[in-house]
């Protein structure tokens, strides 16, 4: 996959996280931390001005609103905007950022102590397919020229609380938060067009969501939903079957 980025200003996302969380991110400061600390350090880093966040809008209220455009920091449940891109995509161009951990180092909170455990580096990493379940959540307004997505791949340390029902604690365990380490790149989709850079180079020719799974590296679940948000958006055609699979072919092939 050959994706739109852009790097990121590293000096820029450094200021918007020690505001947020401090320099020291050990022991001290956990309590005072909450489940929105991505969205507060994203919000901060887009836009440092405060006077120019939480605006209201209509009824709803904007992340950020400068210069006549409108970005929303959504850390997942994209249906949660739907009344906002109705009210908002009608007179501004709107930006939604979703941070993907690219990396993850996870640490253990024991809730009696209080005590941390060593930070593991966890086996699975992200990549900017995993959107793809939260744009079928607004899959009305993809077609919306106001509408671009910016895919935030962070490398993160992800507290959890040793809450769960295993004996060990952790299965069902509770996400306490996550703190960005590294904003390592950004994944821009401005228009139509860009939904092309999801569609790997190796298809040449006709394919199914399996074929296109194994190029991708991902799961066939999430390649059935990434074929489906780009045959709606017009990246990919259906043209013809194999056996009960769709055989798709890039349109601009």
């Amino acid at each position: 996959m050959n994706t739109k980025n852009t790097m990121p200003d590293r000096e820029a996302f450094e200021r918007a996280k020690k505001k947020i969380i401090g320099i020291d991110r050990q022991r001290p400061g956990i309590g005072t931390l909450s489940e929105k600390t991505v969205h507060a350090i994203l919000k901060n880093y887009y836009e440092p001005d405060e006077d120019r966040q939480e605006i209201p809008i209509y009824n709803f209220v904007a992340d950020i609103y400068s210069g006549g455009e409108i970005i929303e920091i959504q850390t997942r449940q994209f249906n949660k905007l739907r009344g906002k891109l109705e009210a908002f995509l009608q007179q501004f161009p709107v930006t939604i950022v979703y941070p993907v951990p690219k990396e993850k180092w996870i640490i253990w909170i024991d809730q009696e102590s209080g005590e941390l455990s060593k930070k593991r580096k966890s086996p699975a990493k992200g990549s900017p397919y995993d959107v793809f379940p939260e744009l079928y959540k607004i899959k009305a307004f993809l077609k919306n020229p106001n509408l671009r997505v910016r895919l935030a791949m962070m490398n993160m340390e992800e507290y959890k609380l040793l809450n769960g029902w295993s004996r060990d604690k952790k299965k069902g365990a509770s996400r306490y938060d996550r703190i960005p380490t590294e904003l390592v790149e950004e994944v821009e989709i401005n228009c139509s067009e860009d939904y092309m850079q999801f569609v790997p180079f190796e298809l040449k020719d006709r394919f199914t969501s399996r074929e296109f799974a194994k190029a991708a590296h991902i799961t066939v679940s999430l390649a059935q939903t990434v074929l489906n948000i780009l045959h709606y958006v017009g990246t990919v055609e259906r043209v013809g079957k194999q056996g009960k699979l769709y055989l798709y072919e890039a349109k601009n092939q």
